[in-house]
C-alpha cells in the first residue's frame, strides 16, 4: 500500500489544477501570441483584429485590478469567479455569465484563482504582444 502525506497530496492536486488550466483552451488558442499584460498568475492569448482585440485569459492566482477605464469590453466567463465594481455597482460573475462595460465607465475587479474568460475589447491597441 502506498502512503501519501498531505503535502504530497496538495502538490499532486496543484499539478492537476495547473493541467486543467493549460487544457482549458485548445492548441489553436494556445498558439496565438501571448498578450503582454503584467499581472502575476495570468496567462493571456491575443487575437488581434483590425479594430478590436480578443483576449483568452486564465488566472492561476487571486488578483486585484485597480479602478480604471477604457473602450468598451464584453466578456463571457468560462471558469471561476470575478467580483467587479462597475460604475459604482458591485456585481459577481461566474461560469457561463456574460458582462459588458461601456466605453469610459470606471471599473475594478477581484479575480479569483482558477478564473478564465474570453474578453472582447472594442479597442485595437489595448494590449501588445509579448
Amino acid at each position: 500500500m502506498i502512503e501519501i502525506d498531505s503535502d504530497d497530496l496538495l502538490f499532486l492536486r496543484n499539478k492537476i489544477d495547473l493541467k486543467k488550466m493549460t487544457d482549458l483552451f485548445p492548441e489553436s488558442i494556445r498558439n496565438l501570441p501571448q498578450a503582454n499584460i503584467p499581472i502575476k498568475g495570468l496567462q493571456a492569448y491575443l487575437s488581434q483584429g483590425t479594430n478590436h482585440q480578443i483576449i483568452f485569459m486564465q488566472f492561476s492566482e487571486d488578483v486585484e485590478i485597480a479602478e480604471h477605464f477604457h473602450e468598451s469590453q464584453w466578456a463571457v466567463v468560462l471558469e471561476g469567479k470575478i467580483e467587479m465594481l462597475i460604475d459604482g455597482v458591485k456585481k459577481t460573475f461566474t461560469k457561463g455569465d456574460r458582462y459588458f462595460i461601456p466605453s469610459g465607465i470606471k471599473h475594478s475587479a477581484k479575480i479569483h484563482a482558477g478564473y478564465a474568460d474570453i474578453t472582447f475589447f472594442d479597442q485595437v491597441d489595448r494590449y501588445q504582444q509579448e
